[in-house]
């Protein structure tokens, strides 16, 4: 039931975004076919996981904010493939459920930054992110959302407009770690990811993220002095 309602779901919102909206995948080829993937992306509005479900080329799962299990939300969600967390402290259940998922092959999809930018500018994110991706050695697949920040209402979903432009990078992992990471450790690896982020957006969106230019014009310097191959924006 879960699958059926999830693609019907995305036929349907694939038809929505060709009729309404100037709507744009790059990238598809960078999704890994097969094994564990964290996709991880900025947030800039209610309407990215519809729009990232519908963009990336293999089923996605998500953690939503337990706010939204209610009335047919309790169904629905579930059913569409998302889970409920609690985003004001740690949640146990939220952790095995989203680790059950990448140990068994599927595609997680995660917003780092807890919430959505309201300037659409990125903001600082949380560490939770890299303690998954460690504990379960799965790959990262960075994406860039652009557009979608005009579609303030969840009810988008059935009238998506503008220039929505989807951005998928190229997979990494993170680097291992002898013995329990410190909390600068945690951060500077949060913050590369966030950079892999960035360097698929526009200048006006990556925030406090934002990248610099290199000498040699084919590579840009993020935040935390890393240099990383660029990935040309249309």
């Amino acid at each position: 039931m879960s699958n059926l309602l999830n693609t019907a779901c995305n036929v349907a919102e694939s038809g929505l975004l060709s009729v309404f909206a100037d709507w744009k995948v790059e990238g598809r080829e960078n999704v890994p076919p097969l094994g564990s993937v964290i996709v991880v992306a900025n947030h800039i509005s209610n309407f990215d996981p519809s729009l990232m479900s519908t963009s990336f080329p293999r089923r996605i799962w998500f953690l939503a904010k337990k706010e939204l299990f209610k009335g047919p939300g309790k169904w629905f969600f579930p059913t569409y493939g998302a889970f409920p967390v609690n985003r004001t402290g740690s949640d146990t259940a939220a952790y095995r459920w989203a680790l059950d998922k990448l140990a068994h092959g599927q595609c997680l999809m995660l917003f780092p930054e807890g919430t959505r930018s309201p300037s659409g500018g990125m903001k600082k994110a949380q560490p939770g992110i890299v303690r998954l991706a460690m504990k379960s050695q799965a790959t990262i697949v960075p994406i860039g959302i652009t557009g979608s920040e005009n579609m303030k209402s969840a009810l988008r979903v059935f009238y998506p407009t503008g220039r929505l432009r989807v951005n998928i990078g190229r997979p990494f992992s993170l680097p291992s770690i002898e013995g329990k990471p410190s909390a600068a450790v945690l951060q500077s690896m949060t913050d590369m990811i966030m950079n892999r982020i960035a360097i698929l957006l526009p200048e006006e969106y990556q925030g406090e993220y934002r990248i610099t230019s290199s000498a040699s014009g084919n590579k840009v310097k993020s935040t935390d002095g890393i240099e990383i191959p660029a990935t040309p924006q249309r």
